[in-house]
């Protein structure tokens, strides 16, 4: 069975990570097909699943009141070491805690932590990018290097939804700021996935025409960077996910968080999105 026909049930006993971003935690109270479908799908699937997200918007309205401007650097955010508590605070406090009381209210076990908790996934600072104005340093940011996230296995067994914010901590134990869409394609790696589910503001990779792409590559993906088809945000976003396609052959899709609809007819197989697989 191929992986653009194959139901979640074929996809192996992983568990499904599903990384959520964008207008989906914006607007998470009135979003409660979404919840319901995802407890659900955390109940129907052997291996369980997994909510990872940042909060990107939510960060940038208390920089906002603190007067600061954010900065990005081919499309990460730049975190100051004067700014990673506000930015701490802000993802394993707030958006996390409101994700779990939504988890709670569609019925059910939802479990916030941080991707530092429990040792999950092992971090580092990532070193300078290199920019056209010469070596950039993004300061308190992360990447995942490795790990088991056998907390998370643990939480899963016992009928629990983990519901991690994109903070990991360094050698040292102290905070990093990773890219969700990232420290979301690290636990994949980790936990060997059946599938990884990224909910996003739009319905999937699009070309210049504004038409859905439907399926990719890895390959596929860096010619669409390339060509300018994919840029800003989605780049990390993409690579992150042709990376886990590359490493263990599990699935990733990309899906419109606003459309609870499209993450049901992907569950069954059905086209949806776009998918990204070898």
């Amino acid at each position: 069975m191929s992986a653009a026909s194959s139901s979640v049930a074929a996809r192996g006993n992983g568990p499904l990570i599903v990384k959520i971003g964008g207008t989906t935690l914006e607007h998470q109270a009135t979003q409660n097909d979404l919840w319901r479908s995802l407890v659900s799908l955390s109940k129907s699937h052997a291996g369980g699943l997994i909510i990872v997200h940042g909060g990107g918007k939510a960060v940038d309205r208390l920089m906002d009141r603190l007067g600061i401007k954010p900065a990005r650097v081919q499309g990460l955010r730049v975190t100051p070491d004067d700014q990673i508590p506000e930015i701490v605070g802000v993802l394993a406090g707030t958006v996390n805690k409101s994700l779990v009381g939504c988890i709670q209210r569609a019925g059910g076990k939802g479990v916030g932590l941080s991707l530092g908790d429990g040792g999950m996934l092992a971090c580092r600072k990532v070193a300078l990018i290199a920019t056209d104005s010469g070596p950039a340093d993004l300061g308190r940011v992360g990447e995942v290097t490795g790990g088991s996230a056998e907390l998370a296995r643990t939480l899963i067994a016992s009928g629990y939804i983990p519901v991690l914010c994109s903070i990991g901590l360094d050698e040292a134990g102290q905070p990093l700021n990773l890219n969700a869409d990232d420290a979301a394609a690290g636990l994949a790696r980790a936990l060997k996935a059946s599938a990884l589910v990224l909910l996003t503001d739009v319905e999937g990779i699009k070309d210049k025409a504004g038409k859905l792409i439907p399926y990719a590559t890895p390959a596929d993906i860096e010619r669409l960077i390339v060509s300018g088809d994919i840029y800003g945000g989605m780049i990390p976003k993409t690579r992150a996910a042709a990376k886990v396609v590359s490493e263990t052959g599990s699935e990733v899709v990309i899906l419109s968080g606003d459309r609870p609809e499209h993450l049901l007819r992907w569950t069954k197989g059905e086209p949806a999105g776009t998918r990204i697989s070898a």
